[in-house]
């Protein structure tokens, strides 16, 4: 009979020990499988916030112009950039909202009017880049805005002067002397709470306003930038960008800053988990190594005599091995087709609570579980391995043994 066979209908006769083996492959693929699930996660995740926050490298300065910015933006090291030009400018038919305390006599008034910030991308923000401030309705400043009059605001603003998406509001010069018209392409909501002592409308959170660099030119906010923040994919690059500012600006009037805090807090949890991942798989490969050679070693103790038979009989040693590997591989496929939906719920509360374990904020988003081809395959071959291991290593037994002795041999 092919061995194949032998191996279905052995399976089929020892109901007992298929469901034992079934049971530690199902518990093995279970957590090798969550484990490969949790990897993918939190590399997809690491990915992504090195393309959402990387290394912000920033540059300041009396002479930081926008052609200055141009050039620094787009050398090879730097992967996005963003200059800021801050100001204040009039909002004729905005109300603003007002701080909570009442003007102390010694301060003196300022301009009256929402704080402004023409920008780049508004998803460059260190603010809006953590997840801190988050725009809650419409769509964020990109590259594609660049000269369109549109804005984002503040949602308290918002609401206090009933605005929504796609309606318009005016600024002008803080002179008043020119007047433009934008359109409102996204509200966003800042936490900062109301501060508790005075401050000028122009400084506190809701009455700030991003619109594109090119959209507030001409509003007398002058052309020298208040920075420009440069991204970079790690810290070492920021050594050598250092002295490409320096030849772009001149060797004094700028200060050039590095600052990759947020990327190390949402890098570093990440990262962990990620090892942690990696670790069970290979503890739970040689666990499961371990107790299926156990499982295999005593069946074949205890299948001596059908072994001295089918040796007697004329059949070869590698093909008595060979039901063996098969008999364990054929239960090892079926454990891990009956454990893919059940890794995925495991590892999904699992990997959350390891995130908020790890983290320090608290404010990591949910690792994205996904059942890809990819660890399913790394799972069933790391599983084909183990089968092989297990099986092997108590199998060479089979090829030292001779039928006579083992007919002949009572215990």
């Amino acid at each position: 009979m092919n061995f194949v066979k032998r191996a279905a209908y052995s399976l089929a006769a020892r109901k007992g020990r298929t469901a034992i083996l079934l049971a530690v492959f199902f518990v093995l693929c279970t957590l090798v499988l969550g484990g490969f699930l949790l990897q993918g996660a939190t590399d997809r995740q690491e990915a992504e916030a090195q393309r959402r926050i990387g290394v912000d490298a920033t540059v300041h300065g009396d002479a930081l112009t926008p052609d200055a910015a141009v050039k620094l933006g787009t050398s090879p090291l730097v992967e996005r950039y963003n200059p800021v030009l801050r100001g204040i400018l009039r909002a004729p038919l905005l109300r603003l909202v007002e701080p909570n305390a009442v003007r102390p006599p010694s301060a003196k008034p300022g301009p009256y009017g929402p704080g402004v910030a023409g920008i780049r991308e508004s998803e460059m923000l260190l603010d809006f880049a953590t997840g801190r401030t988050k725009l809650v309705a419409g769509r964020p400043i990109t590259t594609a805005e660049a000269g369109r009059k549109v804005v984002l605001i503040e949602e308290r603003l918002a609401k206090k002067n009933g605005l929504a998406p796609g309606d318009r509001l005016t600024l002008a010069s803080p002179d008043g002397t020119k007047k433009r018209s934008y359109e409102v392409r996204g509200i966003f909501r800042d936490p900062a709470p109301a501060p508790s002592g005075w401050l000028d409308p122009a400084e506190l959170a809701p009455n700030q306003i991003y619109a594109p660099l090119d959209a507030i030119g001409g509003l007398g906010l002058g052309d020298r930038l208040q920075a420009v923040v440069l991204k970079i994919s790690s810290p070492e690059r920021a050594r050598t960008l250092h002295a490409e500012a320096r030849k772009v600006i001149g060797a004094a009037g700028f200060r050039f800053d590095v600052n990759d805090k947020a990327y190390r807090d949402q890098v570093r949890p990440l990262q962990w988990v990620g090892g942690f991942a990696g670790a069970l798989v290979w503890l739970m490969a040689v666990a499961g190594t371990v107790i299926l050679g156990l499982i295999v070693t005593l069946t074949i103790r205890e299948r001596r005599d059908e072994l001295g038979t089918l040796l007697a009989l004329g059949e070869k040693k590698w093909k008595l091995l060979g039901q063996h590997i098969t008999e364990v591989v054929v239960v090892a496929m079926v454990a891990l087709s009956a454990s893919a939906a059940t890794a995925l719920l495991l590892a999904q509360p699992v990997g959350e609570q390891l995130l908020d374990t790890a983290s320090a904020t608290g404010e990591l988003p949910p690792p994205d579980m996904r059942l890809e081809q990819t660890p399913m395959s790394m799972t069933a071959g790391l599983l084909l391995g183990i089968a092989l291991v297990s099986t092997v290593l108590p199998g060479l037994a089979i090829l030292r043994l001779h039928p006579r002795s083992i007919l002949t041999r009572h215990d």
